[in-house]
């Protein structure tokens, strides 16, 4: 009894020991992947003039070549050679290519978007109507945050296909208002106290100059449009204290801002 335990356990020893091996090659390969694809990122990302994107592209690529020859290798503990593996692969091929297709696409795509980097890391898109800031862009996805913190992961295949808004990618913006005052308010007047707060703030540039002319005869106002030019950075904080700024200068100066009410005439 003895004699037949021991010649199956010697039977399944060589299959056990090169399971053995093979998870720690796994486990080291994938270690090596992870280290060596940081340390490729923080090189590049310290390099001069070369933004942020390239180097977590970069590192990506080398993470999953690395672990491609890691697969390899594991295969080929268990008798699986290279090149049967790519005999077997090349007979699978329409079968692989219909499944991975998705896959292939999304790999395809992350190369174009780093060759043409229609955005960067750090920059706020809006990608087919889902907008947030760059934080990853590698092999297969891109990921955006949210302004209230949420993780988005697009597959590059479809972020390529798609309409790209880049709200970062010039150095300035130009921010649009439109106020209404009451027909009775003199337009010129109001007008004056916008262009005097913009040019007031040291945010607003001078060229192109502040612009504000009267844009539309409403239902129930006067409505005044207003361009400022500013650097990207200040277009929130400009939009948010400009719009508070115009609201508390016109209460002091007795111009009103109508909002749409109805008259009842009684006879």
């Amino acid at each position: 009894m003895m004699q037949i335990i021991a010649e199956q356990v010697g039977a399944y020893a060589p299959i056990l020991l090169n399971g053995i091996k093979a998870l720690v090659v796994l486990i080291v390969g994938w270690s090596i992947a992870g280290i060596v694809s940081r340390a490729i990122r923080h090189r590049i990302n310290a390099q001069p003039g070369l933004d942020q994107t390239l180097g977590n592209f970069a590192a990506s690529v080398v993470r999953w070549a690395i672990r491609l020859i890691v697969l390899v290798a594991v295969l080929g503990i268990f008798g699986i050679e290279a090149t049967s593996l790519v005999a077997m692969l090349g007979a699978a091929t329409l079968a692989i290519g219909l499944a991975l297709q998705g896959t292939l696409s999304d790999l395809a795509a992350g190369f174009m978007l780093i060759l043409f980097r229609p955005y960067k890391l750090g920059q706020f898109v809006d990608i087919a109507g889902t907008s947030g800031t760059v934080k990853d862009l590698n092999l297969f996805v891109t990921e955006l945050v949210t302004p209230d913190n949420v993780q988005i992961i697009i597959p590059n295949g479809q972020a390529w296909g798609a309409v790209i808004t880049n709200y970062s990618a010039h150095d300035t913006r130009r921010v649009d208002f439109v106020f209404g005052i009451d027909y009775g308010d003199n337009a010129d007047d109001a007008m004056k106290i916008i262009l005097d707060l913009a040019g007031a703030d040291t945010r607003v540039h001078a060229d192109p100059a502040p612009w504000a002319r009267v844009t539309n005869l409403g239902d129930s106002s006067v409505d005044l449009g207003v361009r400022l030019w500013c650097d990207a950075g200040d277009y929130w904080e400009l939009k948010f204290e400009m719009t508070k700024a115009v609201k508390e200068a016109f209460d002091d100066k007795g111009i009103s801002i109508p909002y749409p009410h109805t008259v009842e005439i009684r006879k």
